[in-house]
């Protein structure tokens, strides 16, 4: 546990908001932008679900007060997702309220295929009521061409990822070459039709089709980011930033760093390379 615990201070910007927002200053300065996730998942009853609630509250205050440049990234089953739906949309309201106080943006992350649809609906309806409400899509998933449509017709800002959960075949691409060009033909999808989509890779070939597209089409630069994770290929980071393109790094904090550290280790071999890499690169 000590080594896991040795390497999870690489990927997690520490375990208090003091210490985020930190670790935000420094990208900063670097023209990196951040959104920050304050890890935690599965509520067991409602007061956790609360707290976690209260937190991300006091995230965006401290955010504001410090004039960082960072959003926020939830998960619903933090906020009670799996207690209920009306639990998590209470809590998620709060922290939409607070942020729009703010001028600020939510994230909410997607969790695996058993909560896509529930958290799609609750994205939705909130976008209504708020509108300062993105999510996530995966591209391992089946599914994700249909729901990129959906949501770039309703002007929510989708996130693309490759996915970091096990799931049935049924559901998900099992060949990593199926991921792959599923990721881009979602990706090409997003930047003809999305509001500000997110390119979350760290897979070069990946932001080479998105650089590629994005220059056929003659779509700016200021018309969507990438993103990548804390901890991971912090030399491309600057590199993209550099060259003008919109960088924004996922920053995690919190003690409960164990679940979100194993599934980026566990589900893909690139991750673990990786991780390895980052120990002698930077």
């Amino acid at each position: 546990m000590r080594a896991l615990t040795f390497l999870a201070r690489r990927f997690v910007a520490g375990e208090t908001t003091a210490e985020s927002v930190a670790a935000v200053k420094k990208l900063n300065k670097k023209g990196l932008r951040a959104t920050l996730d304050f890890l935690g998942e599965d509520t067991e009853d409602e007061s956790q679900a609360s707290a976690a609630a209260d937190e991300y509250v006091r995230l965006l205050s401290a955010i504001h007060e410090s004039g960082v440049d960072a959003n926020v990234s939830l998960k619903l089953t933090q906020f009670g997702l799996n207690l209920g739906t009306a639990v998590a949309k209470r809590n998620l309201g709060r922290v939409l309220e607070e942020a729009k106080r703010r001028g600020n943006f939510v994230r909410v992350d997607m969790e695996g295929s058993a909560w896509t649809q529930a958290t799609l609906d609750l994205v939705l309806d909130a976008h209504k009521s708020f509108g300062n409400v993105g999510t996530v899509l995966q591209a391992m998933l089946r599914r994700t061409v249909g729901d990129a449509a959906l949501l770039s017709k309703a002007g929510v800002k989708v996130r693309l990822c490759k996915g970091a959960y096990k799931e049935p075949s049924e559901v998900a691409f099992a060949q990593k070459e199926e991921v792959n060009a599923n990721y881009d033909a979602v990706a090409r999808d997003l930047l003809d039709n999305g509001p500000f989509p997110a390119i979350a890779t760290h897979d070069d070939a990946r932001i080479a089709a998105v650089l590629a597209h994005a220059k056929a089409k003659k779509i700016p630069a200021d018309r969507y980011e990438f993103q990548m994770l804390y901890g991971l290929r912090a030399r491309r980071w600057t590199e993209l930033a550099g060259q003008g393109l919109g960088m924004r790094v996922y920053v995690p904090y919190g003690a409960h760093w164990f679940p979100y550290f194993y599934r980026r280790l566990r589900e893909r071999k690139e991750n673990v390379l990786f991780v390895a890499k980052s120990f002698f690169k930077g």
